[in-house]
């Protein structure tokens, strides 16, 4: 049976929480809602207004964990500072997942790359995960989506090393490229294993540069804005995303596609697949 992923062109906050409604999925007990809080300087990610009411009406906490590089993110009293920053403080509870150790190892049996997994502890907090991506480019991955919030994103700071360096975390920035992309797939499965199907998620298409929100100093968007998308399936959410770009007009798309395909990027949803925890299959149901 193919995935139902929703799609709307209107990028609203309203839409967002329609598209969520779709899903008739009950968030149960407490929710974790992780997002990216948007490095210090980086102009592309987006801010608190879009996500405020499906985060409000899952009753969420927002969720973050600590970066493994330098920057505004890498410590938990600079990583809260910045979330006053940028409005979520303001607008939302907050938690660093990785803020006190030790880590949570979650194990990976069926892994291609990796056996296990390293989150921030505080992820025992959260019987349900609302996962909300802003799907752009990325420097490593090619891609960043709803994969990528699963793995990395929910990774403590020496778990983001472990995955980078495909287990061995001294090789965080000189892994084999593929492996690392392998890694994430399974550092994902191991968070959607954790929480049980208890999990939804919504990627936002709209200030698409080929840089993340994690960049310091990032490229501007280099396409139109396409839309929002809500599936329970991560890997259908994140194919049909990259379906949209292929399939766009806009000549900025040209940019995009090329640091998705020089990164392989695809290649995440291949070893995701592989693992069984959501298809590439899916019907695009548009409102």
């Amino acid at each position: 049976m193919k995935s139902k992923v929703y799609f709307t062109k209107d990028i609203t906050p309203e839409n967002v929480l329609k598209l969520y409604e779709k899903l008739e999925k009950d968030l149960k007990g407490n929710v974790a809602v992780k997002l990216h809080s948007g490095e210090a300087g980086n102009q592309n990610f987006i801010g608190p207004d879009l996500w405020k009411p499906v985060v409000e009406k899952v009753k969420g906490t927002v969720v973050e964990c600590n970066t493994a590089y330098e920057g505004e993110r890498n410590t938990t009293e600079k990583h809260l500072k910045l979330f006053e920053n940028h409005g979520w403080s303001k607008n939302f509870k907050v938690e660093i997942l990785d803020a006190e150790g030790p880590d949570l190892k979650l194990d990976i049996p069926d892994g291609n790359k990796i056996k296990k997994n390293f989150v921030g502890k505080g992820i025992k907090n959260y019987d349900s995960m609302l996962v909300l991506s802003h799907f752009k480019g990325h420097p490593m991955g090619g891609y960043g989506g709803a994969i990528k919030q699963l793995s990395i994103g929910v990774a403590s700071s020496y778990g983001k090393k472990y995955i980078h360096g495909v287990g061995v975390p001294e090789d965080f920035w000189n892994s084999d490229h593929d492996s690392f992309l392998e890694a994430m797939a399974d550092a994902a499965s191991s968070v959607v294993n954790y929480f049980k199907g208890n999990l939804a998620y919504i990627n936002v298409m709209k200030n698409m540069s080929v840089d993340c929100d994690c960049c310091a100093v990032a490229e501007d968007p280099c396409m139109k804005d396409i839309g929002i998308l809500a599936s329970l399936d991560p890997i259908a959410i994140d194919q049909a995303c990259l379906d949209l770009v292929y399939a766009s007009n806009d000549p900025g798309r040209d940019h995009l596609i090329e640091r998705i395909e020089s990164r392989n990027g695809a290649h995440t949803i291949e070893a995701a697949v592989s693992l069984g925890y959501g298809s590439k299959e899916y019907e695009l149901i548009t409102l």
